[in-house]
């Protein structure tokens, strides 16, 4: 037993975006990174995610295109509101975007290649943390929309799994409540008809 690994599993928590600073990974951590986030099941070796860097000033364009989108959908925005939609990318000195690619596969529904893009993003999560990094993992209403959508370097067909915003973080994330274990497992007991 690994109890090294258990005690980080049980005591991950997810940063403030807000409070991640650089230095965020270089590009060997992020080289690394994305290997840890592709050692996931993929059944029949699809292949059915992929990973979007965003950093330096491409992170504050895209807030310029997003402030602009969400006033395309919801008219006039108070100026605070613009600036919050400008910032989206900013916040963090880097974002991994974990993108869902479906492939065809006529043995292997869509919501398995969906769950192993979450496990992806699951693993850079946890890779990032493992080299000390704060995360946050979000999605937000751009991700609903296929305007954003575009805008983030997706194809038409793609859909986002999660944001993953990493940087140096040296506060103390706050402690969320989590589920009572208990109330979530049961033990299977039947039915037993044929």
């Amino acid at each position: 037993m690994n109890a090294n690994v258990l005690d980080f599993l049980l005591s991950r928590k997810s940063a403030p975006i807000a409070e991640l600073r650089p230095p965020a990974p270089d590009d060997d951590e992020i080289s690394l990174l994305i290997r840890a986030a592709s050692r996931v099941p993929d059944h029949g070796r699809l292949v059915p995610w992929r990973f979007m860097i965003y950093r330096g000033d491409a992170r504050l364009k895209i807030g310029e295109l997003l402030a602009k989108r969400a006033e395309e959908r919801e008219g006039p925005l108070p100026v605070a509101r613009v600036e919050q939609e400008k910032a989206r990318f900013a916040r963090a000195p880097l974002v991994i975007g974990v993108i869902h690619c479906p492939r065809d596969n006529p043995k292997i529904p869509q919501w398995e290649m969906l769950l192993s893009g979450g496990a992806a993003a699951m693993n850079l999560v946890l890779a990032a943390n493992a080299l000390g990094y704060g995360t946050n993992w979000i999605t937000n209403w751009y991700s609903d929309d296929a305007d954003s959508r575009r805008i983030l370097g997706l194809a038409p067909e793609e859909r986002v799994v999660g944001f993953v915003h990493i940087g140096t973080f040296t506060g103390d994330a706050p402690e969320r409540p989590r589920p009572d274990p208990e109330t979530l497992v049961s033990e299977y007991t039947g039915p037993w008809q044929s």
